[in-house]
């Protein structure tokens, strides 16, 4: 969609008049022939106006905000204070009604924050886009000057959370009718009988604001100290993790998620003055041993942490003091001490040093003492570089680098010390009782179109992939995805409303089109430009809008995700499965295969095994390629071809761009797709093996009981059952050995074995029709004698 009908179509009615006026600066645009320095002045002059009346209005907003939640607050603990001297509650009581004014008031107020979050969100990709089209037009550079104008007028850099932590607190009063729920132990039925569940959601930051605002109306923001008033740095959260830089050991199991795998961090929340630093250790454990995974940790003060790091302070000396006061359960400082030896054993034998440095805003939402339901974003998501491999020494002698903290964006970083994650990182956390679903408000949110699920996603593998390309081969799953664009449009009505109305409305189109009236085919017409009369060019485009409605309600009519949902649309698994069936069966990530794997390998080794390796590769690479050869010219039945526009034969295009895409790793490089390995998986290889081990068996003693009759007709049958015999034999043999090397490699390969029941039954087929062969041959020649 283009941006001038994105802005009228998403902009709050009763503001109308504040947003930046795009049409009228685009027509000053195209309302000079020749560009010059009048003409520069009086747009610039244009811009300045629209710059000074939206950041007028936001600012004026953002006040009447903070005025409203003030009134409320005030409001709330009035009706709260009747509440504890009275105690009338109930469906009847005269306070339930304050309650309910209470609560549609502060919905308003909450709708309020999400208009002017998108309001902002709007009038800055209009100014961008209306520079950008500047520029491109009049050759004029008017990016750098006006950029240094919006930093003066920075309506776009106001932060919403402060909003949002009030709004939270005052809600979840009400919402309880002064009772906050402080949980229950035994919520989620016994602690024997839980089941829990984690995902993980990437949220696009068009969309943040809004999922927050979303999820305070029915958790409320976890405040650790709800006496202290909200700070930025106070949601802050830092680690550094360690590995092993020439084996990456930790990397890889992270990555490929072994039984096992651990993950070794230093963390601490808040700013760099924090004192307290906590020394943690994840253990990955896989679902078939029962055990759910582990992470343990214990504190230790920042100025022991590097006599820690170097076995100078051992545990003993960690708990001394703890030990004498008493504050703790001896039980309890036992295993803390046994962590703390086990994990300064791994970092100093393993040789583990600082790699990476992970930091984001944490906004948590919970209800305090119920784990049951737990939701928190992370924004601000940065990855940093902690290690000397290319011969600088970012942190000296020190645990950890001193030249950033908390001041995030970290514009003092050199590019490849930083990833600045695009994406905001969801993560739901459930805690419900065997065989009982979620709410239906967390199914709502993660099927809506606020959020796309990325499975196992994790800031330390992103980040240490990411920041060492020419040391990390294996890259996880999600990483050639990172420029596809994850927004979405509407999949059904969820999101904020305001009481008694209904929002129909969502910014969460793409506004990075630049598709636009430059771009328009009746602009460029002959004889039509800025100066031609207004009611010749509204009438070209009204004709073209009439002609795009009707494609678009073409669309819906076919079930397409264009425009509005129709009745009969298609859901995504639909579309998927009306694709046409491609030529060829590959998967969505392509890696360079093992074999290229292998001979780069032996390239390293160099030498004979290089040369054998070397050969076999391109002879194998020839077979291939006159197999294809062979496969292609052999006559035999072919699909017909759709095409993938139009309707022709009443088959829709509805393919979404970025939905099916074949992702392929980058040359030397390998993409690691999470395979999910059982035992009973191999334990049912080796039971498939023994189905045709044992076949191979009972054909082979089929011929040697052939053998017994002596003559040429069960020769040639013995012959033949003996030969698919071995067949099968050495088949399945491989194919065993194939599958279990690749079950312990954890790849991601096609298992299915689509030709070997196949060939079996073909071989079994002309071992019987020799024998008949023979039979009714020997047979016909002895009758013809006789006669």
């Amino acid at each position: 969609m283009r941006f001038g009908q994105q802005l009228k179509s998403s902009l709050v009615k009763d503001w109308i008049f504040y947003y930046i006026s795009y049409d009228d600066l685009k027509a000053g645009l195209r309302k000079h022939h020749a560009w010059d320095a009048k003409a520069e002045q009086e747009f610039v002059q244009k811009l300045e106006s629209e710059l000074d009346k939206v950041y007028t209005f936001q600012k004026v907003k953002s006040e009447e905000i903070v005025r409203r939640i003030k009134a409320s607050e005030k409001e709330v603990n009035d009706v709260v204070a009747k509440v504890d001297r009275n105690n009338p509650m109930g469906t009847d009581s005269p306070l339930e009604d304050d309650f309910e004014l209470l609560e549609e008031d502060l919905s308003d107020i909450i709708a309020d924050v999400h208009d002017l979050a998108k309001f902002t969100q709007l009038n800055y990709t209009g100014f961008q886009k209306i520079i950008k089209k500047h520029d491109k037009t009049t050759r004029w550079a008017l990016k750098p000057v006006f950029a240094a104008r919006l930093k003066r007028k920075p309506f776009f850099q106001d932060n919403y959370d402060k909003f949002i932590v009030k709004l939270s607190k005052l809600y979840d009063i009400v919402r309880t009718r002064g009772n906050p729920i402080k949980g229950d132990s035994a919520a989620g039925g016994k602690q024997q009988n839980f089941v829990r569940q984690t995902t993980k959601y990437w949220v696009h930051p068009d969309n943040i604001t809004e999922l927050k605002l979303i999820v305070l109306k029915h958790l409320p923001v976890l405040v650790f100290n709800p006496n202290k008033e909200f700070q930025m740095d106070d949601s802050a959260i830092t680690s550094i993790y360690y590995d092993n830089t020439k084996t990456w050991e930790l990397y890889e199991g992270r990555l490929k998620k072994t039984e096992g795998a651990e993950a070794i961090r230093l963390r601490w929340y808040g700013g760099m003055s924090s004192d307290t630093i906590f020394v943690e250790r994840k253990t990955h454990r896989e679902d078939w041993t029962g055990e759910e995974s582990v992470k343990a940790r214990f504190k230790l003060k920042e100025k022991n942490v590097n006599a820690y790091l170097r076995g100078e302070l051992t545990p003993e000396k960690i708990f001394e003091k703890e030990r004498k006061e008493k504050k703790r359960p001896e039980k309890d400082i036992a295993s803390d001490e046994q962590l703390a030896r086990e994990i300064q054993y791994r970092v100093l034998t393993r040789d583990l040093v600082p790699v990476t440095r992970s930091f984001y805003h944490r906004t948590a939402f919970q209800l305090p003492g119920d784990a049951r339901v737990r939701i928190s974003l992370d924004t601000e998501l940065s990855m940093v570089r902690e290690d000397n491999l290319d011969g600088r020494r970012r942190a000296g002698d020190n645990w950890r680098r001193t030249d950033i903290g908390v001041d995030w964006p970290f514009s003092q970083l050199q590019p490849q010390d930083i990833e600045r994650f695009p994406y905001a990182v969801l993560e739901v956390k459930l805690q419900t009782a065997a065989g009982q679903e979620p709410p239906e408000w967390i199914r709502e949110l993660t099927a809506s179109h606020l959020v796309e699920a990325v499975p196992k996603f994790s800031k330390y593998i992103h980040g240490t992939a990411t920041l060492n390309p020419k040391r990390i081969d294996l890259l996880p799953y999600w990483a050639p995805q990172m420029d596809v664009d994850i927004r979405k449009p509407v999949s059904h009505k969820f999101g904020i409303e305001r009481p008694g109305a209904s929002n129909d409305i969502s910014t969460s189109g793409n506004l990075d089109d630049d598709s636009d009236e430059e771009d328009d085919p009746i602009a460029s017409l002959p004889g039509v430009d800025g100066n031609e009369d207004d009611d010749r060019i509204r009438q070209l485009r009204e004709a073209r809008d009439a002609m795009e409605q009707h494609n678009m309600d073409q669309n819906r009519n076919y079930g397409t995700l264009d425009g509005d949902q129709g009745p009969n649309a298609l859901d995504v698994e639909e579309r998927i499965a009306a694709q046409p069936i491609a030529t060829n069966d590959y998967p969505i990530y392509d890696s360079d295969s093992e074999e290229d794997e292998d001979l780069e390998e032996a390239r390293r080794v160099g030498g004979w095994h290089y040369a054998q390796k070397f050969v076999q590769h391109h002879v194998r690479q020839a077979g291939e390629t006159l197999g294809s050869i062979a496969w292609a010219i052999i006559p035999r039945p072919r699909p017909t071809q759709v095409e993938s526009g139009g309707f022709q034969l009443g088959v829709p295009s509805w393919k979404q761009p970025g939905e099916i895409k074949k992702f392929k790793a980058p040359k030397g490089k390998r993409i690691h797709v999470p395979v999910r390995v059982e035992p009973k998986v191999q334990l049912a290889t080796e039971r498939t093996f023994l189905s045709w081990l044992e076949f191979s068996i009972l054909l082979g003693s089929i011929a040697a009981t052939l053998l017994n009759f002596g003559d040429s007709i069960t020769l040639a049958a013995a012959w033949a059952f003996t030969v698919v015999a071995c067949c099968a034999l050495f088949y399945s043999a491989f194919l065993f050995l194939w599958r279990v090397r690749m079950i312990r490699k954890r790849r991601a390969v096609k298992y299915h074995d689509k030709w070997g029941p196949s060939l079996l039954c073909l071989g079994l087929l002309a071992a019987v029709g020799i024998s008949f062969g023979y039979r009714f041959g020997k047979g016909g020649y002895e009758g013809g004698i006789r006669g």
